[in-house]
């Protein structure tokens, strides 16, 4: 079982970096997206195309394509990790420690934050997750 705990928090960990990393991909997506023009009137079928170029635009942009798979490659692990322990404790350690990571992860690459909160909630996260992992 603590094997499996190593897995869990190493697939959280994994999930909360891409996650901070995966946003600044879709910031540069957003702004490619602001600055083409959309006619105010389209069609249904007009509306669907350019949601799908919307879509392979995002995927062209590797700063949010190179994290997204390597976060999917993560759930893979948890469905696997999922597959032979408890989901009342693979669940709450993953998600917390995602959480926390996101926080960490976020601040590291300078998302504006408030450092106090963030660490006093990680620090209750690492409580969480040691008190379901003692259990």
């Amino acid at each position: 079982m603590i094997g499996d705990v190593e897995k869990m928090v190493a697939v959280g960990l994994v999930w909360g970096a891409t996650n901070a990393i995966m946003r600044r991909g879709a910031l540069l997506w957003d702004q490619a997206l602001k600055s083409t023009s959309t006619p105010p009137q389209q069609s249904h079928l007009h509306k669907i195309l350019a949601s799908l170029k919307n879509w392979l635009t995002l995927l062209s942009i590797w700063q949010y394509t190179v994290p997204f798979f390597i976060n999917l490659s993560a759930s893979v692990t948890f469905f696997a990790i999922l597959s032979h322990t408890p989901i009342s404790l693979t669940v709450p350690v993953t998600n917390a420690t995602t959480f926390a990571a996101t926080a960490v992860f976020g601040m590291l690459l300078g998302e504006e934050t408030r450092v106090g909160h963030a660490l006093f909630g990680t620090g209750l996260i690492v409580l969480g997750v040691w008190l379901c992992i003692m259990k």
